[in-house]
């Protein structure tokens, strides 16, 4: 795997600029959750209120990824990004302060989190349909979102584990007041890149059909439709897994933050290899298998995580859930950034954050209540068979998306396998 090859989407200044920012604002993004499931947990002793404050936080993309979708194809992009980070920058110091003061209650966390999440839910299509924009040559466009998500899970291996080592000696108040600086280097980020004069493109039809416009394709379409529903799965029953981590560290482990961090961070770590292998591909073509590997692998191994209690395997394990997760989500969403026209890319990154995004509030609204009356393991060993279920349904469907996207493949020039 050469180095120029797998980086050589950073030759693109606009592009560079976005991966420096977005790299901080993502250890900060990181920081902030797991203080949040801490100071959850810590203040509640309640498996539910875990899951309802994940819930929370992801529930706007679930009810407003589709409308965001819609709105990132029709206005000023910059603007957009300009008016999102500035929020969740507003949102995370508030956080800081209610906690520094001694102030936070638990309607605080959940009111926070709904409105972080809500925030989220119109800023990732809004960045997701930016990355044509980020490079200037379209073959470094599958190498950009690769890069972008090995950034994403460089900052799941960092990011916990700074926060584990964080609360350990300071407060929860640090973690939030870190990450509300961090978005600061998104929004200078943003200030500096070099934007074209209107990058939107013309839109006639009404915000109702236009989104009835972005369903059709993407239903219509066979490979969309199946992987965004492999997504979906994914999302519902793996996803969980971080919500819930904190009962973990504290009472399964009979541990600490710090062990908190660690167990995120292994997951991370896997994700972060995944990433790695995806950016150093030279091209889409073999994804769909490389998806069907990865779905079944993160769901045996949270079944194996379950009810193990030795803390070294455990690292291990999670390593396969968190490499797993992500490289069939960064897979999806590699083809589905190939193969969709560029008048619709807002509206299917939109359905594909609903489907990876979305869905997992339900997911984790589900497994807290579950954990809460069943246990933690029994929800872990639940979800992974059902993950492994997912991918065995997903591979009686690989044949009829091999045989839509190969000639979609051939039609924009895309490089066989090597």
């Amino acid at each position: 795997m050469s180095l120029p090859r797998t980086f050589r989407a950073l030759r693109h200044r606009n592009f560079r600029l976005f991966f420096t920012g977005q790299g901080l604002s993502l250890i900060g993004t990181w920081l902030q959750q797991v203080a949040m499931g801490w100071l959850t947990y810590r203040l509640t002793n309640s498996a539910f209120l875990l899951g309802v404050v994940a819930f929370c936080a992801n529930v706007g993309i679930l009810l407003f990824s589709n409308l965001a979708g819609v709105v990132a194809d029709r206005i000023d992009r910059r603007r957009g990004l300009f008016a999102t980070q500035s929020l969740m920058l507003a949102q995370a110091i508030v956080l800081a302060v209610l906690v520094a003061f001694g102030w936070i209650q638990t309607w605080h966390l959940i009111v926070l989190a709904l409105w972080l999440g809500t925030c989220s839910a119109f800023d990732m299509p809004l960045r997701q349909s930016m990355y044509v924009h980020f490079i200037a040559d379209r073959g470094d466009l599958g190498n950009a979102i690769a890069l972008n998500s090995m950034l994403v899970n460089t900052a799941r291996v960092v990011g916990p584990a700074l926060a584990g080592m964080l609360l350990a000696v300071t407060s929860e108040a640090v973690c939030f007041a870190l990450n509300a600086l961090s978005f600061i280097a998104v929004i200078v980020a943003i200030a500096k890149m070099d934007w074209p004069a209107d990058i939107r493109q013309q839109v006639t039809a009404g915000w109702w059909a236009s989104w009835v416009e972005g369903a059709r394709y993407a239903h219509g379409l066979a490979p969309v439709r199946i992987l965004l529903f492999v997504v979906a799965a994914l999302a519902w029953t793996i996803s969980p897994y971080t919500s819930l981590m904190p009962i973990y560290a504290k009472d399964i482990y009979a541990a600490g933050p710090t062990a908190l961090g660690l167990l995120l961070s292994a997951a991370g770590f896997g994700a972060l290899v995944s990433t790695l292998h995806l950016a150093g591909r030279a091209t889409v073509r073999g994804l769909g298998r490389i998806i069907l590997f990865a779905v079944a692998t993160s769901g045996a191994a949270l079944l194996a995580f379950a009810y193990l209690r030795v803390f070294p395997l455990a690292l291990v394990l999670l390593f396969l859930v968190g490499g797993g997760t992500i490289l069939a989500a960064a897979s999806t969403n590699t083809i589905l950034q190939t193969i969709v026209e560029d008048r619709l890319r807002g509206r299917v990154a939109s359905f594909y954050t609903l489907a990876f995004l979305g869905v997992a509030p339900l997911g984790n609204l589900a497994a807290g209540a579950i954990a809460a009356k069943m246990g933690a393991p029994f929800t872990f060993a639940l979800n992974g068979a059902l993950a492994v279920l997912a991918a065995l349904w997903y591979r009686s469907k690989l044949p009829a998306i091999r045989a839509v996207l190969r000639p979609m493949y051939e039609q924009l020039g895309v490089p066989p396998r090597r």
